[in-house]
């Protein structure tokens, strides 16, 4: 287990999205999250208290835990002496990044030293099956987006809170560095060798009772041409009967790839629905998720009205407007 509270490492973010973890952290589990460390140049902000390691430890700070997601998931050297300064403060690190925390000499000596732990949650632990593509009961439901990082975690998340309010049967499955954070548990599925990413996660949604509802968290996207491979392991591993299509309105170009435009909804409804219906032929779109973070309250509501209206679907900011209508549109 990791032991929490948390001080949100933030390092050198270039942007908001960069500090995808800490934000997922802080906005799930608030209660774990009891400041954040930023460097030089950082353009993210948790707006928790910015503390150095001395102040961390004395507010009760047990894990650094790296916010971080970059391209590449690497560790930078110009973080090397915060980590172990933390470390020899009585910290231990926690990380999701590519780039693990015990392949680095320098922090597994430091660890040893202080009797610290290293923590990496991008670690597969499970000996996962190839998948077998065979039906499964229970329902499941899967976030599907047009681009990375557009809100796929948060919908899942919001639903099953919603679901929870409701008193219905329902399970947010985690298949990321992020979700595991939140929840404690899942599959690091970018981290699971290619043949068996499907397996692993029929693993991860297996047999249930007939009105329980897995809420699975998207990864990627099917047009993403350096991400689509993992969406396509959700599609058929998920064997979804409901699909959410998941969108971030103010991109101009695919997340890393300036010369791909994002797709639309309708290719997206499409495309999915094609490959999800191989494993499941009653699949369905229900809704809409728009991340309406960028827009004012004014604009936002203009769009998810003209968004719903062309694509005939439930549309709505779950994180902003709550997942009400999403939730409906399962049952």
């Amino acid at each position: 287990m990791i032991d929490a509270p948390y001080l949100l490492f933030l390092g050198d973010a270039p942007d908001p999205l960069a500090a995808k973890v800490a934000q997922g952290i802080r906005d799930w589990r608030p209660d774990m999250a009891i400041g954040q460390l930023r460097l030089d140049g950082c353009r993210a902000d948790m707006h928790l208290p910015d503390m150095d390691i001395p102040a961390a430890v004395d507010a009760g700070a047990k894990t650094l835990v790296i916010g971080v997601a970059n391209r590449g998931g690497v560790i930078s050297q110009a973080w090397k002496a915060v980590l172990i300064e933390a470390l020899e403060a009585g910290m231990d690190i926690a990380s999701g990044l590519h780039n693990l925390l015990r392949d680095e000499p320098d922090l597994v000596a430091a660890a040893d030293k202080a009797g610290r732990t290293l923590h990496d949650v991008r670690v597969p632990t499970v000996k996962y099956p190839i998948a077998d593509g065979k039906r499964r009961t229970g329902k499941r439901c899967l976030a599907v987006g047009t681009d990375c990082s557009v809100g796929k975690m948060y919908t899942a998340l919001a639903m099953e809170r919603e679901m929870h309010a409701r008193g219905m049967k329902a399970t947010f499955r985690a298949t990321g560095q992020t979700g595991i954070l939140i929840t404690g548990g899942g599959v690091p599925l970018d981290a699971v060798i290619a043949d068996f990413m499907a397996g692993s996660v029929e693993w991860l949604t297996p047999d249930n009772d007939p009105d329980h509802w897995d809420l699975i968290e998207g990864q990627g996207s099917l047009f993403h041409a350096s991400y689509s491979g993992v969406t396509m392991a959700l599609i058929h591993g998920g064997q979804a009967d409901a699909l959410i299509l998941c969108h971030e309105p103010t991109r101009t170009h695919m997340r890393g790839l300036p010369d791909y435009d994002l797709p639309t909804l309708e290719d997206l409804r499409d495309t999915a629905l094609h490959l999800a219906r191989r494993v499941n032929p009653d699949v369905a779109v229900v809704g809409i998720s728009v991340n309406t973070a960028a827009l004012s309250e004014d604009a936002a509501t203009v769009l998810l009205a003209e968004i719903e209206e062309r694509m005939g679907l439930p549309t709505v900011d779950p994180f902003r407007q709550g997942a009400v209508r999403l939730v409906d549109a399962l049952t």
